[in-house]
């Protein structure tokens, strides 16, 4: 059967500081057989940059996390392609526009957010996008942008509205979902998931944030990508294998600079 990615983490988070080995293997025992680990600071880029050269299972973006987009506006689009040069980094973010939290002034998220997309244009790599309370001013940004020439991307974590998630896809986005999927009051996400292109969805678990259920509450981790894509085959009214196969395949799609090889290796020997 082939193995899920999980699209969205955050291995490099001290929450994960003690038992990182255990956490990859307990992964790969759930059938999840590669993950993203995704930047949130360029000035910590290094973090990310020791966990994919560890774990051969493991890849990366660079990025700014928009609540840190004020801390980082010296970063340039020049400068993320550079550092995306490395074999093992497959995307830039995250970046975006969150206005639920007042950390980052939005004009600051907004710079940060445009300087991301433009190296996303350049080198062709997917960004991973954050959007929350945001809607209307994500729309208006990527919508500008892609006028500007085209660049993939991935709204991540999707939690927004459904025209956010319709005028995305029409742009050529790919639309991801976490735990938030599983929740018992995410009728609203679920309806939104139901009807995603089927070409355009994938999985992940924003680990350490937002475990699915039986696990909210709890720190959440890559094994549990396997519970929201049990809920995603129930919304689709997909079987296991093709929730599978169909994640995966779109994964590969968009991040496209990932080997495919790093996943077969794990399903041949998943399969041993």
């Amino acid at each position: 059967m082939t193995a899920l990615v999980d699209s969205h983490c955050h291995l490099d988070f001290d929450d994960f500081a003690p038992e990182r080995d255990a956490v990859v293997e307990r992964a790969h025992a759930a059938g999840v057989g590669l993950m993203v680990t995704i930047s949130t600071r360029v000035r910590r880029f290094e973090r990310v940059l020791e966990l994919v050269e560890r774990y051969p299972s493991v890849f990366g973006t660079v990025g700014t996390h928009p609540q840190n987009a004020h801390e980082e506006l010296d970063v340039t689009a020049d400068e993320l392609v550079r550092l995306a040069e490395h074999p093992k980094i497959v995307g830039f973010g995250e970046a975006g526009l969150d206005f639920h939290y007042d950390t980052s002034p939005p004009e600051a998220q907004e710079q940060g957010l445009r300087a991301h997309i433009a190296a996303a244009r350049v080198a062709q790599l997917p960004l991973v996008i954050h959007a929350r309370a945001a809607d209307e001013a994500m729309i208006r940004v990527l919508e500008d942008e892609m006028g500007k020439g085209a660049f993939p991307a991935l709204l991540h974590c999707f939690s927004s509205g459904t025209e956010l998630a319709r005028r995305g896809v029409a742009l050529g986005l790919y639309v991801s979902f976490s735990g938030i999927l599983t929740f018992k009051r995410s009728e609203d996400i679920r309806a939104i998931a139901a009807e995603v292109p089927a070409d355009r969805l994938l999985v992940e678990t924003d680990a350490p944030y937002l475990a699915p259920e039986p696990y909210r509450g709890r720190r959440n981790e890559p094994a549990y990508t396997a519970n929201t894509a049990a809920v995603l085959a129930r919304v689709r009214g997909w079987t296991e294998a093709e929730t599978r196969r169909i994640t995966t395949d779109n994964f590969f799609r968009l991040f496209s600079k990932t080997p495919r090889s790093a996943l077969v290796a794990h399903e041949a020997a998943g399969a041993a």
